[in-house]
């Protein structure tokens, strides 16, 4: 019986399905696209769906690509450390910028990072670090053109450079406000990691205000105050832009912490507040303008507020007041708690330095302090590092001068003294003339005309107003060697 009944339940499903197949009509699709648009019951219509508002990255990176650049460098001589090449930067900071492992050898050697151009007339930020060592450096946009970059100047203190392009009606990216910026919120970083032009990652504000004890200058005034995030930045991307999603500048990616050389979700950028107070200095003034308090200060943490027997968590300590600073004169005392400047609240050193770093010598601030259970508010005039309060200008500006097809550049002080010279001009373009006809190249240093040290544009038109026969021309090619041409009367 029980077999009679499982025999006649195999008959009737064979009937059901050939019956089905050749009663209903079979769907032929034409393409794999038909097939994708057959909404299924448990699926959602497309018009249903909707991006929270807010949470759309598209507009920002459309908005910024085209303003990020690549940067390649080419090392010509002497064997130059890393940024930190150093038992601590082994274990946790690398180098980004795309030569992050070991020493440099002395033959050329290539390197490159990432930029964002900020201004339509080809002006560029960058990291220091970047192009510190670079004999010669190229500019690519993000549409494959490429140009001569040219080193309007550098501040080794906070890791910026400014760079030049010659060219007009370039996209750029507009500064957005690094003040503002709120933990959790989304942001993109845009740059070229690994030479992988124009990438771009997502992530979200993790702190803001660091100091992970990174740069090193030689006067010990290094200012680091980070943004930090968890997008995504690899060997590459230093220099690049980190954006919020408006598509507005609001810092530089600078830095990784990582104990293998690629991201690890740490990444660090300078706040666009002090970057473009950096950038403005250097193209009005050739140097920083650096405002000084000059004070010794202190993180409040548990164990300055035992020794220190402070009973508040807040603000900054003032352990000693130099002599004849800003802040003496002030009436700001050892012993003071600082908590606000200007009315932004105070809570690390990082924050206070990079705070009083946005202004210039002569700027008055107001410094809010408890002082005995009381707050003062104190007016200071900020001084620079001589005591002085006005600006201090270069002897000579770095701006770009042209003569016979070339773009002549005066070396900065780190070329000059990575190439041991004291005087000496670069030609950062090269065009058709005089100079390009005698076999001088992009890049070519020029130390002498006619036995004669050159300084500046205006030692090249005295030499060759007072030649009556060839000028000869002597210098460093970009590959490092000393050569000599003779240009044309």
């Amino acid at each position: 019986m029980f077999v009679s009944l499982l025999l006649a339940s195999f008959l009737g499903g064979v009937v059901a399905i050939t019956g089905y197949r050749f009663v209903v009509p079979q769907r032929i699709y034409e393409s794999f696209e038909q097939v994708q648009n057959v909404r299924f019951s448990n699926y959602l219509a497309d018009s249903n769906f909707t991006i929270p508002e807010g949470l759309n990255f598209v507009y920002a990176a459309e908005r910024v690509r085209p303003a990020v650049v690549h940067i390649k460098t080419w090392y010509h001589s002497g064997t130059a450390k890393n940024w930190r090449d150093d038992e601590e930067s082994d274990a946790l900071f690398k180098e980004f910028h795309g030569s992050p492992y070991g020493r440099m050898p002395s033959h050329p050697r290539e390197s490159a990072g990432s930029g964002v151009i900020i201004s339509p007339d080809g002006y560029i930020i960058t990291n220091n670090h970047v192009i510190e060592k670079a004999s010669k450096i190229e500019i690519i946009l993000n549409d494959k053109r490429s140009y001569a970059g040219t080193i309007i100047g550098t501040d080794p203190t906070t890791d910026l450079a400014l760079l030049k392009v010659e060219e007009v009606s370039l996209p750029f990216v507009k500064y957005g406000s690094s003040d503002q910026l709120k933990i959790g919120e989304w942001v993109l970083a845009i740059g070229n990691p690994f030479d992988l032009t124009s990438t771009v990652t997502a992530g979200i504000i993790s702190a803001k205000g660091r100091n992970i004890n990174i740069l090193r200058t030689e006067d010990g005034n290094q200012v680091e105050c980070f943004i930090q995030t968890d997008a995504a930045v690899n060997p590459g991307n230093s220099g690049g832009a980190l954006v919020n999603l408006k598509g507005e500048l609001i810092g530089i990616n600078t830095a990784i912490a990582t104990g293998t050389g690629i991201s690890q979700g740490y990444s660090f950028a300078v706040p666009v507040a002090l970057a473009s107070k950096v950038m403005d200095d250097l193209l009005k003034y050739g140097t920083v303008q650096r405002a000084l308090l000059g004070v010794k200060i202190l993180d409040i943490d548990a164990g300055t507020a035992k020794e220190k027997s402070i009973k508040v968590y807040r603000g900054v300590y003032v352990d000693e007041v130099n002599t004849n600073s800003a802040a003496g004169k002030a009436g700001i005392k050892a012993g003071d708690i600082i908590l606000r400047i200007n009315g932004n609240e105070i809570n690390s050193t990082s924050e206070l330095q990079a705070t009083v770093a946005t202004y210039h010598p002569g700027d008055r601030i107001e410094v809010m302090v408890l002082r005995g259970g009381d707050e003062k508010s104190l007016a200071v005039v900020l001084r620079n590092s001589a005591g002085e309060s006005k600006i201090a200008r270069t002897s000579h500006t770095n701006k770009p001068s042209s003569i016979f097809g070339a773009v002549i550049q005066p070396l900065s002080t780190q070329e000059k003294s990575r190439m041991n010279l004291r005087d000496g001009v670069r030609i950062s373009k090269l065009g058709p003339g005089k100079f390009k006809d005698a076999g001088l190249k992009e890049g070519f240093v020029i130390t002498h005309l006619n036995y004669k040290t050159i300084r500046n544009i205006d030692d090249i038109l005295k030499v060759i107003r007072d030649s009556r026969t060839a000028t000869l021309v002597e210098g460093i090619s970009p590959e490092g060697v000393k050569g000599y041409h003779a240009v044309a009367p």
